[in-house]
């Protein structure tokens, strides 16, 4: 384990010192990633951090083959130098790619020629572990073997959107098929394992480089590193299932054996299932697998309200837990770690939906109240309706008071004023006739004539 510990030492120590030449190189050569539409960086950014990545683990490789422990794995096998060989093809053309953006046809024809060149080389699936033994013959050992490897290099490929993401999934995942494949060595009597010794190295580079391109990133890896990211870990995938009879391994050990022939799709789920929805995306509205857009899960994680680190982060941890879920079957029963990952996908589920949920709640609250706004409308008019009718009645009621207070004023008043009239009348006779209209007792007065006779008594005898 100490050894291998130190190859990935040597390889992360290695690309961490030479990436900041490779950067200094790419700005010379002209390779700097200009800002597109779909791109997150707001600033041209060198890319090319490939080259250095692949410095740091033909270091480790050949570090590696000096060492008593693994050396007999380069002894006896071209197979190391067969994968060294495609990496700096594969790597070769990325950074073509990255200085003259190559179209896709030709990119993927010659991830194509390298991969058949390489199950030429004799890095094939000769058996696969699907309860039995089935060897495949030459043709079909090359066709799946460069399929593999074609597909795991375009996955890493489309996932490479933020800065950090595509080289710690691809660490993780090298993490967990680097403790498998050690594991499974344990069980032979030598314990070197030229697939553990692959994943070391890849952990390594990928280590070394995240310090260099975390965000905000100060060199990208390009084409030509993710290129190489999936290649390397989809060679190490190959060379120890591709050879994995399960009459050989205990049954408890095999458990998993099912799943590390898919190991692409195990260790870079995230990255092929990013792929597949993109591909079939984009042929259902008539466009090339290859069209670039801003649908990406990277993408679709900034839109829910992540900051790049956040998105990137809560991305790693569905990665570890997909990678390190089956390795722990090798520790602990089938049952715990169902559980167990199912307790660790409602955890993040939640820090994912997080944001979305943070910045439309004050939605949903506006939109609840707005709801219970015309209820309360209808119950605050029919109050107010009713208080107005009270205070309708209580007008009502006040008016009439008054109409009757006005009333008896009037009354009281002009029954004063008769009262004083008639007090004025008797002192003073003369002037009711001046000052006022004739009364009752006017009315029913009529003046006799004047008769002489009553007066004179001459007249009256």
């Amino acid at each position: 384990m100490r050894v291998y510990l130190f190859i990935a030492a040597v390889a992360g120590g290695v690309t961490w010192l030479v990436t900041p030449l490779v950067r200094h190189m790419s700005i010379r050569a002209g390779a700097v990633g200009e800002v597109r539409a779909r791109d997150v960086h707001t600033i041209p950014t060198p890319r090319m951090g490939g080259v250095g990545m692949l410095i740091g683990f033909a270091v480790a490789l050949m570090f590696a083959s000096r060492i008593p422990f693994i050396s007999g794995l380069f002894v006896n096998s071209h197979q190391p130098w067969v994968i060294l060989a495609g990496a700096v093809m594969i790597c070769l053309l990325g950074v073509a790619d990255d200085l003259w953006d190559l179209d896709w046809m030709l990119k993927l024809a010659g991830q194509l020629l390298i991969s058949v060149f390489v199950a030429w080389g004799g890095l094939q699936i000769i058996s696969l572990p699907l309860g039995s033994l089935v060897t495949a013959s030459p043709m079909i050992s090359m066709a799946i073997t460069a399929f593999l490897i074609v597909a795991s290099i375009n996955a890493v490929n489309f996932v490479d959107g933020l800065d950090g993401l595509a080289s710690g999934i691809v660490a993780l995942g090298g993490i967990a098929f680097a403790m498998y494949s050690y594991i499974l060595a344990r069980s032979s009597p030598n314990y070197a394992s030229m697939a553990t010794l692959l994943d070391v190295a890849l952990v390594g580079i990928c280590v070394g480089f995240i310090l260099h391109n975390w965000h905000p990133a100060k060199l990208f890896m390009g084409d030509s590193g993710s290129m190489l990211l999936g290649y390397l870990i989809t060679c190490a995938s190959i060379v120890m299932t591709g050879h994995l009879d399960p009459a050989s391994v205990n049954t408890s050990v095999y458990l998993p054996a099912f799943m590390p022939i898919l190991l692409p799709v195990l260790v870079l789920f995230l990255p092929v299932l990013d792929m597949i929805l993109a591909i079939v995306r984009r042929l259902s509205k008539g466009q090339s697998p290859m069209h670039p857009d801003r649908m990406h899960l990277h993408h679709r994680m900034l839109r829910i309200g992540h900051s790049v680190q956040g998105a990137v982060l809560i991305l790693w941890g569905w990665a570890a837990m997909i990678s390190f879920g089956s390795i722990m079957i090798l520790f602990f029963r089938v049952l715990y770690v169902v559980i167990g990952m199912i307790v660790a996908s409602v955890i993040l589920a939640v820090f994912t939906m997080l944001p979305y949920v943070l910045r439309r709640l004050p939605e949903f609250e506006a939109s609840h109240a707005a709801g219970r706004a015309p209820e309360h409308a209808r119950s605050s008019g029919s109050g107010r309706v009713a208080r107005d009718a009270g205070d309708s009645d209580v007008a009502v009621n006040a008016a009439a008071d008054s109409a009757s207070t006005s009333n008896a004023a009037a009354m009281n008043t002009a029954a004063k004023a008769g009262s004083d009239a008639a007090r004025l009348t008797e002192s003073e006779p003369g002037i009711r006739a001046e000052t006022h209209e004739p009364s009752d007792a006017d009315a029913k007065y009529v003046p006799t004539p004047h008769n002489p006779s009553q007066h004179d008594p001459s007249v009256r005898a």
